[in-house]
């Protein structure tokens, strides 16, 4: 793309605000800030739109926005699924209440019903109410815990799912194939209404959410006895985790819950925390604060979308919060599950737990105790759910409990993402359970890996951002593939798996064999002494994530472990 001939054009074209020319126009001697935003199209990738707010053709704004949705609709119209309608929620970031009534108007313009929530709804709920309303897609208008300057676009099927091939690649190919602006539809408020084509969402998709999730709670009679005695410090880190985490406590008789003030409303600035990502140990800095002043047993954070759950738990040895990984957290909920299941005798014989490649291997010991299947994915929930879907289409299998390392699960099939309010009623009700039988989440943690194996793990992430960021990516993942490394640390190299060319092979001996996961720019090296790695460039940041895991005889070999594979990958990268 020419940059500055398209520069030129939003900056006299009619069709474009002024608001949006004079922003243009106060960078009109900077070069380089002209050439980020419109050296490209912002990516519609295959999950949707991710970018930095503000004009130009490589950011969110709403003629992004309106393209990417001009782009949906055309498929949606091809395949004749227009009928059905389109769910629309969106998050408590800048712009997102414009860019959720700019795709439902944008819709409703090309004679599709949109379905839109009255106000801000976690990604989970979107999820829910897409298979709910019958829809033919749905579209969350969210960044997830990207910084504040960040929005973004996913787009979900009518199973609930975000969009998996082939139906990816070929709405991004109907996107793609808009070039110009105005042929993009619009209507206003007052026509689409007029028309029966734009739907304010009641307040009844959020009752039938929340009796889906009370539906799932196996031990009623634990949290009726610990109800009042569990403390719990909860932060929604200005999301929208606040109303929904709170009212499914709440029904449930939980009455300790502290919320933390400061970060209970909405805010787009995220003005507490330098990053709202429950991975980040900052973003807890005033949830502990509170933790400690009221003695909390549990604290639990949210990000702004509320698919991510981050947790802390007392360790009554230390009188310290301890952190959980995503995996730790995860490995919590599902041995929790399983085992009452088990004992309450509704553990199917064909119950299936869904992961990723790049998960904790914790998971594979304990479906093995349990004697249920385990089926490991490529990175990203969307293929999570994706097996759901097939799960009912083969009746192969009974999902049980879907996880991933980046803090996000799934308990039922009411959604098809990760659904951190879920995460939050079932590891508040495992914590009942377990303080019902003088245990806290931390001792149940250390009996997990004294039963299982000392499973740690780490994820490095080096950013390179803009243009010149991305080629450095391209340039390292194309290294890797070129040299592929003989050992990583202290740990020998026993196969690479391609999964951009599907393909896998033996170091020592030089064999190869096929891949059967989808095709993705994603590298996984098998080490030895049941060690891993895998690198690949994130989908929703201008980073490289190199991700590590290893198994230790005890917690004192399982850290010196993942320290010297963790030291390794960022001498790797460098």
């Amino acid at each position: 793309m020419d940059a500055m001939k398209n520069y030129e054009f939003w900056c006299t074209s009619p069709y474009f605000d002024e608001a949006t020319k004079a922003e243009l126009l106060a960078i009109k001697d900077d070069e380089k800030e002209i050439t980020e935003r419109f050296y490209r199209e912002l990516e519609f990738g295959t999950g949707g739109l991710r970018g930095i707010l503000g004009a130009g053709t490589n950011r969110m704004n709403i003629y992004t926005v309106r393209k990417a949705t001009q782009g949906l609709a055309n498929f949606i119209i091809k395949e004749h699924a227009q009928e059905k309608g389109v769910a629309i929620s969106f998050d408590s970031r800048h712009m997102s209440p414009e860019f959720a009534k700019e795709t439902a108007l944008c819709m409703a313009a090309n004679g599709i019903k949109a379905y839109i929530f009255p106000s801000l709804r976690p990604t989970p709920m979107l999820s829910f109410a897409v298979r709910e309303l019958h829809c033919t897609a749905g579209v969350m208008v969210t960044a997830s815990h990207n910084p504040p300057e960040y929005n973004g676009y996913k787009v979900y099927w009518e199973d609930g799912a975000q969009i998996t091939a082939p139906k990816d690649v070929e709405i991004i190919n109907e996107v793609q194939s808009i070039t110009d602006y105005g042929a993009l539809k619009t209507m206003s408020e007052e026509d689409a209404k007029a028309a029966g084509l734009y739907e304010v969402i009641g307040s009844e998709i959020d009752d039938k959410y929340m009796e889906a999730l009370k539906k799932l709670v196996l031990r009623p009679e634990a949290i009726k006895e610990q109800a009042d005695k569990l403390k719990i410090v909860y932060t929604p880190l200005h999301g929208t985790g606040n109303l929904p985490v709170r009212r499914v406590l709440k029904e449930l008789g939980f009455t300790q819950v502290h919320v933390v003030k400061e970060q209970e409303l909405p805010d787009g600035d995220f003005p507490t925390v330098s990053y709202p990502n429950p991975e980040d140990k900052k973003a807890f800095a005033l949830a502990l604060k509170l933790a400690k002043e009221v003695d909390a047993d549990i604290v639990l954070a949210t990000d702004p979308d509320a698919d991510r759950l981050g947790v802390y738990a007392k360790n009554t040895e230390t009188g310290e919060y301890q952190s959980f990984t995503g995996n730790m957290s995860g490995m919590l909920i599902l041995e929790y599950l399983l085992s009452q299941r088990k004992e309450l005798g509704i553990l199917p014989e064909n119950g299936a737990v869904v992961t990723t490649i790049v998960s904790g291997k914790m998971a594979r010991e304990i479906a093995k105790a349990y004697n249920v299947t385990l089926i490991e994915t490529l990175t990203g929930f969307k293929y999570i759910g994706e097996q759901i879907k097939f799960f009912e289409q083969d009746h192969s299998h009974e999902f049980l409990f879907g996880y991933e390392e980046s803090y996000g699960c799934l308990e039922g099939t009411h959604a098809r993402d990760k659904d951190a309010v879920v995460a939050v009623m079932a590891l508040c009700e495992a914590a009942a359970y377990y303080k019902s039988k003088g245990l806290t989440l931390c001792q149940q943690m250390e009996n997990l890996y004294k039963t299982y194996g000392y499973y740690k793990e780490n994820l490095i992430s080096q950013t390179f951002k803009g243009m010149e960021g991305k080629a450095k990516i391209d340039a390292l993942m194309e290294s890797f593939r070129a040299n592929t490394p003989k050992s990583v640390g202290p740990f020998k190299v026993l196969a690479m798996e391609d999964y951009r060319s599907s393909i896998r092979t033996d170091i020592a001996t030089g064999e190869t064999s096929e891949l059967t996961l989808p095709k993705s720019n994603v590298l996984y090296f098998e080490l030895d002494d049941k060690a891993w790695v895998c690198v690949r460039p994130s989908g929703t940041e201008p980073k490289i994530k190199y991700y590590a895991g290893i198994k230790g005889a005890d917690e004192k070999e399982a850290e010196e472990k993942v320290a010297a594979l963790s030291a390794a990958l960022e001498a790797l990268g460098e």
